[in-house]
């Protein structure tokens, strides 16, 4: 007769081994939400009227804490070239990532947001589209202020930001010099961006953060809020205008962390 406690140690060893199996597995899940909640790496898409520049004071408190920060210079000729351009920059990055979009920039996030190294999504006094929407159906969903200073497109297709409304519709919180430089190096937008739909919307299915910049006279405040409700967005309201980022980098930094922590 066979020896019966040769099959039970048998039994044991398979079961020890399972054991071992499943502890193995449940470290690497929790390593994984341990990476998850540090995220490091943070990808910034500038907006309409302007370049990455304006996010010196974003970047600079960011990387003072340990972050690697991308600001990605969207070439602003449609939708499609500044995902294309945003997926260049995520492609390069070494891990998760927090995608950032300011105003036009969070159209862009939207559908760029699905790239598989994305996280979260941080809307700055942005614009955050559906599948199949568009910027100018939210955009034209309110009245929009006096203060906006938007012209028709050129002869070549592209829109710039008036002059003299530069100052009191986009950047009312800044001092004159930083917001005559910010005028001299605005980058004109192909209007037909604004008319082109997103093809999905990344805010489905990962987390997002929006902050609605109270004194906005570019995108009206309640559409930046009735966007973000819509979503189950997390909304932060900081007093500032349509640059909150340049005007408050601080309280922009602090969301972003969040973000990244997963808060």
């Amino acid at each position: 007769m066979k020896n019966p406690f040769n099959f039970i140690n048998r039994i044991s060893k398979t079961f020890v081994a399972l054991l071992i199996t499943l502890g193995s597995l449940t470290f690497l899940a929790q390593f994984a939400a341990a990476q998850e909640k540090n995220i490091k790496n943070i990808v910034i898409v500038h907006g309409a009227f302007a370049d990455g520049s304006g996010w010196r004071g974003v970047h600079d408190i960011l990387v003072q804490k340990g972050y690697h920060v991308t600001v990605v210079q969207n070439p602003l000729t449609g939708l499609k070239d500044d995902i294309e351009a945003t997926k260049r920059i995520l492609d390069k990055q070494d891990g998760p990532t927090i995608l950032v979009g300011h105003s036009w920039g969070g159209v862009v996030i939207t559908e760029a947001g699905l790239h598989e190294k994305v996280a979260a999504l941080v809307y700055v006094a942005a614009y955050q589209p559906d599948k199949g929407e568009n910027t100018i159906k939210w955009a034209s969903s309110l009245p929009s202020a006096p203060e906006f200073g938007i012209l028709p497109p050129d002869d070549k297709g592209f829109v710039y930001y008036a002059k003299d409304k530069f100052h009191a519709g986009f950047a009312a919180d800044l001092s004159k010099a930083e917001t005559d430089f910010l005028f001299d190096s605005q980058q004109p937008i192909y209007a037909e961006s604004f008319s082109t739909p997103v093809a999905d919307a990344a805010w489905r299915t990962k987390p997002s953060y929006g902050i609605v910049a109270t004194e906005d006279k570019s995108i009206n405040p309640d559409i930046q809020r009735n966007m973000y409700k819509r979503s189950n967005t997390k909304i932060t309201e900081v007093k500032g205008s349509h640059v909150i980022f340049a005007s408050n980098p601080d309280a922009v930094a602090r969301v972003i962390i969040s973000a990244s922590q997963n808060k």
